[in-house]
């Protein structure tokens, strides 16, 4: 079993399904004491702002609020460099303990040994 799992999720409301899967994903894996590294990249970075994931809606599937708490609780969030500064996000703005980086910390954390890595 690999030692840490990396998620990239490139959708959010714009494909909720594939958006819920990929929280769902994440925090299933941290609850299984999995060590998880989420990063919000396209659509997805949205939801690093507070009260974004609270406006997300997708009948039958765990509130996406919930799922970041728990991610943020054990695992890392990551929203993309370049995905914010399109969208005018600074890490100021961000709900507490996501962190802003680059393709470079993504690259070099799915490149680690024991990394399975995920993109949805």
């Amino acid at each position: 079993m690999s030692k840490k799992l990396v998620i990239k999720v490139t959708a959010g409301a714009d494909a909720p399904e594939r958006c819920s899967q990929a929280f769902t994903v994440a925090a299933v894996a941290v609850a299984s004491g999995v060590e998880v590294s989420l990063w919000l990249t396209g659509e997805s970075s949205w939801f690093a702002l507070p009260g974004r994931a609270a406006e997300f809606e997708l009948p039958h599937a765990a509130p996406l609020p919930d799922l970041l708490e728990s991610i943020l609780a054990a695992g890392t969030v990551t929203l993309c460099t370049q995905c914010a500064a399109r969208r005018g996000i600074e890490e100021k703005d961000t709900v507490p303990g996501v962190r802003i980086a680059g393709a470079q910390v993504f690259v070099s954390e799915i490149m680690a040994e024991g990394v399975q890595a995920l993109v949805y």
